[in-house]
């Protein structure tokens, strides 16, 4: 097979701008989080989850975790969940509201750059958390078992501000060499995919079943790189970008976090079955329902994106 250097050289180019359009807003999110915890400032907010807890059947101390988990990460809402002894079907529910609805200010930042509205990504997530968990509320208890599987899960302590700071921007960067790695092995991947005789006629297709796929698999941060691209090269619509962008908010990272709550006791099947399922039903309803371009243009604003 020949090499062509000059698409090389555009494929790491176009890596490479997807990438620092990501870290630019993961590096500063991820170490105000980490800033956050060290306060200890979630507790003077978590009253306000005090009230879902009710509703999803779960200790009030949970409010902590659903605070970490909603504003913050998965990993802080474990941290602050594994010592309250919640049974599987409790991680259940707690896995797939939090699957959907967490990170909200990294993820719906990152959003913003692919020209989704904050207020469309945030108020997506919240209402179809709701959703996506009821099918899960309904199931018996018994179906999940009784055995409470206790885990490891615990939050870094640091002795020092200037020590948190360090170890923040340290994870941070680690994180980001991450990104620039992953990004760029699928990006090459792809553009090979697309120049084979048998994908040209369906490159659009494959750049947004790619980015599906990518993001249901590694996460938002990794699926909006490989869109960032995408959109870039002028490949996906104001449709292409609203349904992607719509699956991926109620589906991602079905792997990593699913497996986060899983070796607590929840369901694996459950979990991933509900998250794809509603996904793509929401994905194609949503569609349809904002199908006329007016509606499409106050959700997702392509030019605007492409013009920064």
């Amino acid at each position: 097979m020949v090499i062509n250097k000059q698409a090389l050289q555009e494929s790491l180019a176009a890596a490479l701008r997807s990438s620092l359009l990501i870290i630019k807003l993961v590096i500063p999110l991820y170490i105000l989080a980490d800033i956050l915890l060290y306060f200890d400032l979630l507790k003077y907010i978590s009253f306000l989850f005090s009230p879902l807890t009710s509703f999803l059947g779960l200790p009030v101390e949970a409010a902590m975790a659903l605070a970490g988990g909603v504003l913050l990460n998965l990993y802080a809402a474990i941290a602050f969940a594994a010592p309250l002894g919640l049974s599987p079907y409790q991680w259940t529910v707690m896995a797939v509201f939090l699957g959907v609805c967490h990170s909200m200010v990294v993820e719906s930042a990152i959003m913003k750059r692919l020209g989704v509205s904050w207020l469309y990504s945030i108020v997506l997530r919240v209402v179809m958390a709701f959703v996506t968990v009821l099918p899960v509320m309904l199931m018996p208890e018994s179906f999940f078992g009784a055995t409470v599987q206790q885990g490891g899960a615990s939050l870094t302590q640091y002795d020092s501000l200037s020590a948190m700071l360090t170890g923040s921007t340290v994870n941070a960067a680690v994180l980001s060499f991450k990104i620039i790695c992953l990004i760029t092995l699928i990006i090459f991947f792809m553009d090979w995919l697309k120049s084979t005789r048998m994908i040209k006629a369906y490159a659009d297709r494959v750049s947004s079943s790619f980015s599906i796929i990518v993001g249901q698999l590694l996460g938002i941060t990794y699926g909006a790189g490989i869109l960032i691209r995408e959109v870039e090269a002028g490949r996906m619509g104001e449709k292409d970008i609203f349904f992607v962008a719509t699956v991926l908010m109620i589906c991602h990272a079905v792997i990593e976090d699913t497996l986060l709550f899983v070796i607590f006791g929840a369901n694996l099947w459950v979990i991933v079955a509900v998250r794809v399922v509603v996904a793509c039903i929401a994905g194609f309803l949503l569609l349809y329902l904002f199908s006329a371009a007016k509606w499409l243009r106050f959700v997702v604003r392509v030019r605007k994106f492409q013009d920064h």
